[in-house]
């Protein structure tokens, strides 16, 4: 084919080739894929994967399970090393096979990326491109994983992909405190908000404390309560034989300074001879940050023959066994965002002692087994303790549904493609 070009000479253009072809093609399939009118179908969930485990990882399956369930095309890229091991609190469990739970056979899952990168986000990014998900949901926990982040969101935007943060915390409560994470967090977390389209929280506490702390702007923030923690219950629930058994209490989850596991041992240790006769504690969890308190107290306790202490990270089929083996489950927080062991808690119908504070009073609020005490209120703890006897025995419904929880976020996928005219990523997201 032969055409005359503004100079008057002819420009001789060959026949395309196949390979011309199959690049249109291409192009033109992934154009029609931005240009789709309706709900998105292929979702990515970007969180932590099961080297380093900790609630995320459990709450990054869960959803991905939930939302295949859902009808979605679901794919899940997780963070495997978030840092260097002799840096991570729980450094002497790191690999271990602990968790029993497992991602769907229809969830594409890549586990996953390591903080080095090398060669690992490449293959993310390889996943990205194949999958070329509508939605990607990132979960927000640590500053570890943002240059990760920073990453896969600019590539995700620029497939086109529409970018949803969810936050489990404004930042982990020990990074919080020490100088440097929380100043990069502060810094480059700030592109990342801009790259997304939208956020989603646990509670109404949450929304208000990360919008006080981050620039969301007038994007939309959805409350999207947390999913049930009830891959553990079994049919077989222990139940109490008679009054002369030991109503057996437990605390459960890592021991940090905002856990407040001192106050229950304190109230505990207050417990009179005969009161204690009564009870029996156990406490599950791995010392994190150093906090020592609450064990030098249980070894120095009154009734410290009355309290078993399991003082590291548990597996499934154990964690399973201590709450089937509960009459009630205490957690004193000082502060908290969200509680993986009060959902735990609600899942096995068991009756409740906890603090109203951050989004746990909303959290416990719907769940009719709860007792509210004041947070650092040994003497209020106590008395919860003598009156929790009363509803020993009786078996609560969980209020939460990943089904609910799942129909919240994806309020969150509806809207323009983060790639849509007027919304490319610029320099100034970055």
């Amino acid at each position: 084919m032969t055409t005359p070009t503004r100079s008057g000479r002819v420009h001789t253009s060959a026949s395309p080739t196949p390979r011309t072809l199959t690049r249109k093609a291409k192009r033109a399939r992934i154009d029609g894929q931005r240009a789709r009118v309706g709900p998105p179908e292929r979702i990515c969930i970007v969180g932590s994967g099961w080297r380093f485990l900790s609630g995320i990882s459990y709450y990054t399956c869960r959803l991905s399970n939930s939302l295949v369930e859902t009808d979605y095309e679901v794919s899940a890229i997780l963070m495997r090393r978030l840092l260097p091991r002799r840096f991570y609190p729980g450094s002497a469990r790191v690999g271990s096979p602990l968790a029993d739970l497992r991602y769907s056979d229809r969830v594409r899952v890549l586990d996953g990326v390591d903080y080095f990168w090398w060669p690992s986000l490449f293959r993310a990014l390889r996943l990205l491109k194949r999958e070329r998900p509508e939605v990607v949901v990132f979960q927000w926990w640590t500053a570890t994983v943002l240059h990760t982040y920073l990453v896969l969101a600019i590539f995700a935007r620029l497939l086109g992909a529409r970018v949803i943060v969810e936050f489990h915390e404004t930042l982990d409560t020990a990074e919080a405190t020490m100088l440097l994470p929380r100043l990069y967090a502060k810094i480059f977390v700030r592109p990342m908000l801009r790259m997304a389209a939208g956020f989603a929280v646990h509670s109404g506490f949450d929304r208000d404390a990360i919008a006080k702390r981050y620039p969301l702007g007038t994007k939309p923030v959805a409350v999207v309560p947390h999913g049930p923690y009830d891959h553990g219950v079994t049919t077989s629930e222990r139940r109490r034989v008679g009054v002369s058994e030991p109503l057996r209490l437990l605390f459960f989850g890592t021991i940090r300074p905002y856990k407040g596991l001192e106050h229950l041992v304190e109230a505990f240790d207050g417990l009179s001879e005969a009161e204690a006769e009564r009870y029996a504690l156990t406490v599950v969890g791995e010392t994190w940050e150093g906090w020592d308190i609450p064990k030098h107290l249980i070894d120095g306790c009154r009734h410290r023959q009355r309290i078993e202490f399991v003082n590291r990270y548990v597996s499934d089929a154990e964690a399973a066994t201590f709450f089937s083996d509960a009459d009630a489950v205490v957690l004193p927080y000082l502060r908290s965002s969200a509680s993986g062991p009060l959902h735990m808690a609600m899942s096995h119908g068991l009756p409740v002692i906890v603090t109203p504070v951050g989004g746990l009073s909303e959290a416990a609020a719907l769940y009719e087994g709860t007792v509210f005490v004041p947070p650092a209120d040994t003497d209020s703890l106590r008395e919860a303790i003598r009156e929790i006897g009363r509803v020993v025995g009786t078996r609560y419904a969980d209020p939460y549904s990943w089904t609910e929880s799942t129909r919240r976020l994806a309020s969150l996928f509806v809207g323009h493609s983060g790639h849509a005219p007027g919304n490319e990523p610029t320099a100034s997201d970055f």
